[in-house]
């Protein structure tokens, strides 16, 4: 059993959304959440704009590269985001999507970078509440296989740790 949920962002070069969603959930969570990221078809480089705008927030995205998609990495993960990676991105039984359409901010200025990261930040803070949340109720009673108690269908989390 994990003592933390594992979310994994995923995007096409992993160098640009998923970085900047991967540095500010790990800013936010303050070790409560484990968070991975990478690529589909990981680039060769980390995207400067989206950089320059977490180091302007005092982040520091230096220890990050774009990295593989890997199967251990994704198995792990109760939450997967997929930011633009669309057909791309392999689907695992059994894990929550959510899939985020966001600008690509490939190629663009700081100037047009800074509304698409100010809009990966108000997911990741939307994100960590449902998941802090979820891990502060307490546990239901036990409930058997295939039966929900109806009392308990409002407490039940929406992330389930597979066994």
């Amino acid at each position: 059993m994990k003592d933390r949920p594992v979310v994994l962002f995923l995007c096409l070069h992993n160098a640009g959304r998923s970085l900047a969603a991967r540095v500010l959930l790990d800013h936010y969570a303050e070790g409560r959440i484990a968070v991975e990221s990478a690529g589909s078809e990981p680039g060769d480089q980390l995207n400067p704009s989206v950089v320059a705008i977490l180091t302007e927030r005092g982040l520091d995205p230096s220890k990050d590269f774009p990295k593989p998609l890997n199967d251990k990495t994704a198995r792990e993960a109760d939450v997967i985001v997929t930011m633009g990676c669309g057909d791309t991105c392999p689907v695992y039984p059994g894990k929550r999507y959510l899939d985020w359409e966001l600008e690509d901010p490939a190629g663009k200025p700081v100037g047009e970078v800074r509304p698409i990261v100010d809009e990966i930040d108000r997911r990741v803070q939307a994100v960590l509440a449902e998941l802090l949340q979820v891990a502060e109720k307490p546990s239901a009673p036990y409930v058997g296989v295939g039966e929900v108690a109806a009392s308990h269908v409002e407490s039940m989390p929406t992330i389930v740790e597979e066994t």
